[in-house]
C-alpha cells in the first residue's frame, strides 16, 4: 500500500529544528511548549512508538465482530472486503495529512476549521466525542462481562473471575469495573504525550496476536480432526432485504480502521514528522494483517455459528483438549487488550472536549486543574455508562459507527471537495465522491435493514 504523493507548502523536517506549531482552532497538542510545564527534554517519538499507538488506536472492540462480517458476505468478498477499506482508510489519511500541511494545520480540528470555519471544526469534535465516549463505554461493558459475567435473557453466563473464585461482592461488576478504573484507566489517562502510551500499546498489539494465535491453533486441531465443515465462500440472498443486509457490514468495517483522529497527534509528536506515511503503512499493513487472520479462523471455527460479537463464542464447550483453559486465555488476554486501548481512545476524546469547551485556552496539557476536571469527568461518565446502561450496546454501536463513517470518509472527502487551495486532482475527488456516497448509502441501508428487523421482530404473531 502506498500512500501517494504529498505537496507541502511547509515541509516539517525534524522536531530538533522544529518551532513550535500553534493552530488557534486546533483542539489537539501542539508539536511542542516552550513554556513552563512543557516537554523541553522531550526530543520526539520513536517511529515504532508511533506505529504501534496508531496500530492500537485502529484494533479495538472492532476486530471481534469482523469474523460476522464473514458470515454476511462470504468468506471470499468478506476478505476482499477487509482489504479494500485498508486501501480506503489509507487514501481517506492520505488526503488528512496532505491538505494539512498544505493549510499548516496540526490537527484534524484544525483542518476542519481551516475549510469550513467554525462550525466545521465544532461537528468534527462533536463526532469523535460520540465515537469515542461510545466506543469506551463498550470497551468497559465487554470488559465487566468478560470478568464478571452477564444476564441476557435470563441466562447467565459466568464471567473469567467467578468462573476461578465462585460468586463473591469482590468479583461483582461494580466492585472489578470501580478497581479496573481507578487502577488501569485513571493512571494512563493522566499521561499528557501519547508517545507515553508506546509500551502498553506494544503490549496491546501483542496480546490482540495472542489472541489471534490461540484461534489458529484451535481451528488447526479441529482442521486435523475433521470437526470444521466448508465455510460458505460467497454470500447467499434470496430476495431484496437479504441483498441490502450486505451492505450493513460498511459500518462495522470502518469501525475497525478508525483511527484519524489519533493521526495528528502522533505526526506532532514524531522526531521525524515525514515518517507519518510510513507509519500509517506499517500500521495499517499489521491491523489488516491481523483482521484478515481474524476473519478466515474466527469464521473458520464457528461457522454460521459465528456471533456477531466472536468473543461470546469462546463461553461454550470448544470440544478440544484444554477447551476450558483456552478459553479463559481468549477472554483474559482480549481484556486486558481493551485495558490498554483505553487510554489510547480516551486521549483524543479529551483533546476534542477541551477544544469545543474551551477552544481559546493555552493548551490544555499546560492547565493541570483543567486537565484532571476533564480526564476526571470522562472517566466518571464512562464509567457510570458502563454499570448502569449497559443495555445501550446496539446504540452505542449505532452512533460510533455513524459518527465514524463521518470522521474516516465523509469530512476527508468534504476537504478534499472544497479543495481551499486548489490541489486536489481529479482522481482525488472522484475517490472522495465515491467514499461519500458508499459511507451514506450504506448507512441509509443500515438503518433501513435494522429498522425493518425490528418491525418484523415486532409485528410477528405471538403464539
Amino acid at each position: 500500500m502506498t500512500i501517494g504523493s504529498i505537496r507541502p507548502v511547509k515541509e516539517k523536517k525534524s522536531r530538533k529544528n522544529k518551532l513550535p506549531v500553534v493552530d488557534d482552532q486546533s483542539p489537539l497538542l501542539p508539536t511542542k511548549h516552550q513554556e513552563d510545564g512543557g516537554f523541553d527534554e522531550f526530543n520526539g517519538a520513536s517511529y515504532c512508538g508511533a506505529v504501534f499507538n496508531l496500530s492500537t488506536t485502529i484494533v479495538g472492540a472492532g476486530i471481534m465482530a469482523l469474523p460476522a462480517t464473514m458470515k454476511v458476505l462470504g468468506l471470499i468478498p468478506g476478505i476482499i472486503m477487509i482489504i479494500l477499506m485498508a486501501f480506503l482508510t489509507e487514501a481517506s489519511v492520505e488526503l488528512l495529512i496532505r491538505f494539512s500541511r498544505t493549510s499548516n494545520s496540526v490537527s484534524y480540528g484544525g483542518l476542519m476549521g481551516d475549510a469550513f470555519g467554525n462550525y466545521g471544526k465544532m461537528l468534527l469534535q462533536i463526532c469523535v466525542l460520540v465515537n469515542n465516549i461510545g466506543v469506551l463505554v463498550v470497551y468497559m461493558i465487554i470488559i465487566g462481562d468478560v470478568l464478571s459475567g452477564t444476564t441476557s435473557s435470563g441466562t447467565h453466563h459466568a464471567g473469567v473471575l467467578e468462573g476461578w473464585f465462585g460468586v463473591h461482592w469482590w468479583n461483582g461488576r461494580f466492585f472489578v469495573l470501580l478497581v479496573t478504573t481507578l487502577g488501569v484507566f485513571a493512571p494512563l489517562a493522566c499521561l499528557k504525550r501519547i508517545d507515553s502510551l508506546r509500551y502498553t500499546s506494544a503490549l496491546s498489539v501483542a496480546l490482540a496476536v495472542v489472541f489471534l494465535v490461540v484461534t489458529v491453533g484451535i481451528t488447526i486441531f479441529k482442521l486435523i480432526n475433521g470437526s470444521i465443515l466448508m465455510p460458505r465462500l460467497l454470500p447467499s440472498f434470496y430476495d431484496l432485504t437479504s441483498f441490502l443486509k450486505l451492505f450493513t457490514v460498511v459500518p462495522v468495517m470502518v469501525t475497525a480502521y478508525i483511527c484519524h483522529y489519533n493521526v495528528h497527534s502522533i505526526e506532532n509528536e514524531l522526531e521525524e514528522s515525514r515518517q507519518i506515511r510510513s507509519v500509517v503503512q506499517s500500521a495499517l499493513a499489521l491491523c489488516s494483517s491481523v483482521y484478515v487472520l481474524t476473519s478466515i479462523f474466527g469464521f473458520l471455527l464457528f461457522g454460521d455459528a459465528t456471533l456477531d460479537d466472536v468473543l461470546a463464542n469462546f463461553d461454550a464447550d470448544l470440544g478440544i483438549p484444554f477447551g476450558s483453559l483456552l478459553n479463559d486465555v481468549v477472554r483474559v488476554s482480549y481484556a486486558a487488550h481493551l485495558m490498554l486501548v483505553f487510554p489510547i481512545v480516551f486521549y483524543p476524546l479529551r483533546l476534542n472536549l477541551d477544544g469545543l469547551v474551551f477552544p481559546s485556552a493555552r493548551p490544555l496539557t499546560l492547565d493541570n486543574l483543567r486537565f484532571a476536571l476533564f480526564s476526571g469527568g470522562l472517566i466518571a461518565i464512562i464509567f457510570l455508562g458502563a454499570n448502569f446502561i449497559p443495555s445501550i450496546w446496539d446504540a452505542f454501536q449505532f452512533t460510533g459507527a455513524t459518527a465514524a463513517v463521518c470522521i474516516g470518509f465523509i469530512f476527508p472527502a468534504a476537504v478534499t471537495l472544497r479543495d481551499r487551495y486548489g490541489i486536489a486532482t481529479k482522481r482525488d475527488k472522484i475517490l472522495s465522491i465515491f467514499m461519500i456516497v458508499l459511507a451514506v448509502f450504506s448507512n441509509v441501508v443500515a438503518i433501513y435493514s435494522d429498522a425493518y428487523a425490528l418491525f418484523k421482530k415486532n409485528s410477528s404473531p405471538r403464539e
